[in-house]
């Protein structure tokens, strides 16, 4: 189920992300949220790894815009501002870490730590064995060597190509805000730099400069990232091809291929299998 919300709910994010005890580095937290529902932008001194066992979440911050299927999770380093929404019905289950143990420092876009992670079968079934372990309150030595085990294998995880850097130039902003919300929009640099009052040369190299990618290159991730969440809709790939400005579902398939190693089909097929 989905909702297309134009005020969605907000609600406050969970306590467990502000616990800070050493002695239970890793903490576990289930939720199910509504479709169309937001958690209002925040953070907290615990590391999160978010991850919808059932349903697809847009994780957005300052940084970047991630869009999470169940066979995915994204790691956000504790402090980090941070705001999410879920796009279908979800069954969230976080694992929180504690500050006194870093993980995946350095890594991430621009070093911040943040990205998507391909989940192994392995870490799903670590995440929940630890939360059934814990749910009782209890943190005994089962739990530290499971929690132990979980910060290892999550340092491990390999990043997804699932994020959109963001920027701070007001000029790219301003940008990137019109083409996050208008994804099918296909005209060329040079028209929408003189839109925004601006040159192309400059937007291409503050898109070179702030997310790491090329003009083209971002605005190809932003329409596939849109791709994904019509996927889980329900459209089709000729629906999607034709909405988000792709000249044919061939197109959008071979672009789909090249981004993600797979069919858009086959995507959302094994996106569900993992749930």
């Amino acid at each position: 189920m989905t909702t297309d919300v134009k005020n969605p709910p907000i609600l406050d994010p969970l306590e467990t992300a502000y616990i800070v005890d050493p002695s239970r580095p890793v903490l576990t937290r289930g939720r199910e949220i509504a479709a169309g529902h937001t958690i209002r932008d925040h953070s907290h001194p615990r590391g999160q790894l978010l991850w919808a066992i059932t349903g697809v979440v847009k994780v957005m911050s300052h940084a970047c815009v991630w869009v999470v299927p169940p066979s995915h999770a994204v790691w956000i380093p504790g402090g980090l501002p941070h705001r999410f929404a879920t796009e279908t019905d979800a069954d969230m289950l976080n694992l929180y870490v504690d500050p006194s143990r870093p993980v995946r420092e350095g890594k991430g876009p621009k070093g911040q730590g943040c990205a998507v992670l391909e989940l192994t079968p392995f870490v799903r079934e670590l995440i929940l064995q630890l939360d059934l372990r814990t749910q009782d309150g209890t943190y005994d030595d089962r739990a530290l060597r499971l929690a132990e085990v979980a910060l290892d294998e999550l340092e491990m995880l390999p990043e997804a190509p699932l994020s959109l850097p963001g920027g701070q130039d007001a000029r790219l902003v301003r940008l990137t805000q019109h083409l996050a919300a208008n994804p099918a929009d296909r005209r060329p640099l040079a028209e929408l730099a003189q839109a925004f009052g601006t040159t192309p040369r400059t937007l291409e190299r503050l898109f070179r400069n702030e997310t790491g990618l090329s003009f083209r290159q971002w605005r190809n991730r932003l329409r596939l990232l849109a791709a994904i969440d019509a996927l889980n809709r329900g459209d089709s790939s000729t629906a999607i091809a034709f909405s988000l400005g792709w000249h044919s579902p061939s197109a959008f398939v071979a672009a789909f291929r090249e981004q993600f190693g797979t069919t858009p089909q086959r995507f959302l097929h094994e996106a569900r299998a993992a749930a």
